[in-house]
């Protein structure tokens, strides 16, 4: 049932190809809490938090990064975990407890040097929606409500948390081909 939700059919972005969309692509920014992970964390009696991540999201960031592309995390929650995961991928742009992310995301573009229309956003869930309707390529998760699906250019066909990343990094590098170079290390025989 869509609840009147429609996609923004007279944006410029709404006509151009997937390709299109891909090509001025530099930064990947994305949600943690449904993206990275599926969503749930867990609490232990002394308040310790802990999350699941897929090692293919991580390989499809190391993928990206080895590009000379760079990835960023923006996310309403605060965590100990999320600091160290983005560490340990050598992610430097990482925003947490941030209750509305499209002026992060504008405010990390100005510093990057970036527009807008150069930055894939990944997201599942309400807060996400007003940097997906803002970015140049705008990507829900499978799992995704209503409302960031239907204003995405791509729905992923895998779940966050369960290698949705690894499948936008591909996406991207595919439809700029980039790919084969960026899988060459890997594959040489």
């Amino acid at each position: 049932m869509n609840q009147g939700i429609e996609p923004q059919a007279d944006s410029p972005s709404m006509t151009m190809s997937l390709t299109d969309l891909c090509q001025p692509i530099e930064l990947i920014l994305t949600d943690v809490d449904g993206v990275l992970t599926d969503g749930r964390f867990m609490l232990d009696s002394e308040g310790a938090e802990s999350k699941q991540f897929h090692s293919r999201d991580g390989q499809g960031i190391r993928l990206w990064q080895q590009g000379g592309g760079q990835v960023g995390i923006i996310t309403g929650r605060s965590s100990s975990v999320v600091t160290l995961r983005a560490a340990e991928l050598d992610i430097a742009i990482v925003h947490q407890g941030v209750a509305g992310k499209l002026p992060v995301a504008l405010a990390i573009c100005d510093q990057l040097g970036l527009s807008m229309s150069q930055v894939c956003y990944v997201g599942d869930d309400l807060p996400d929606v007003p940097v997906l309707r803002a970015v140049g390529l705008a990507i829900a998760v499978a799992d995704a409500v209503e409302e960031a699906r239907v204003i995405a250019h791509y729905t992923t066909s895998i779940r966050g948390g369960h290698g949705a990343i690894r499948e936008v990094v591909e996406l991207v590098l595919k439809n700029t081909d980039r790919w084969e170079e960026a899988v060459r290390r890997y594959v040489k025989g």
